[in-house]
């Protein structure tokens, strides 16, 4: 049993992902997806029984200095939602040492099909959960966002992911 440990703590390392001096592990059932501008990582969450999107959580990192404040970020995610179905929950941790901001708001979410489009398609029953991390080199930005079946099965590993961030 111990070199199936090894082995499993040995694979957790070696796909762990890491931007600005921070470093996490994505869980296994998410599938990274290829380079994109503007995100340190992609991942791609199977949909839940009764939901029929895939979920998407993007890792974004533009540098030191670099994609706005932690508030006007959180005001930029709550307007993806213009139709919400409970007010936003925000709450700060510490993680790592480092200050974690994090959002969780559902309802219609505004999705675009390329991030400077205008053009946006209405998507009802969609869940977001954002932490943001203000790591050593510069804000790491965290967005889940997942139709509600989906995000609820894959809310506890979100959080894990979070919770187990580590300073490079």
């Amino acid at each position: 049993m111990k070199p199936l440990f090894a082995a499993l703590a040995w694979m957790t390392v070696c796909l762990a992902e890491s931007a600005s001096g921070i470093k996490w592990a994505a869980p296994a059932a998410w599938k990274a997806q290829a380079q994109r501008p503007m995100r340190a990582a992609t991942y791609v969450i199977p949909p839940a029984a009764g939901d029929k999107d895939a979920g998407e959580c993007a890792v974004f990192y533009f540098g030191p200095g670099q994609g706005g404040g932690v508030q006007a970020n959180l005001d930029r995610w709550q307007g993806q939602f213009p139709e919400k179905s409970t007010a936003p929950k925000t709450g700060k941790q510490t993680v790592a040492g480092l200050p974690v901001t994090t959002i969780d708001v559902k309802g219609t979410y505004a999705w675009s099909p390329s991030p400077m489009s205008p053009e946006k398609i209405n998507k009802p029953g969609y869940r977001m959960l954002g932490a943001i991390v203000e790591a050593p080199q510069g804000a790491v930005f965290f967005k889940f966002t997942a139709q509600e079946k989906t995000l609820a099965a894959n809310e506890a590993a979100f959080w894990t992911l979070i919770k187990a961030i580590t300073k490079e």
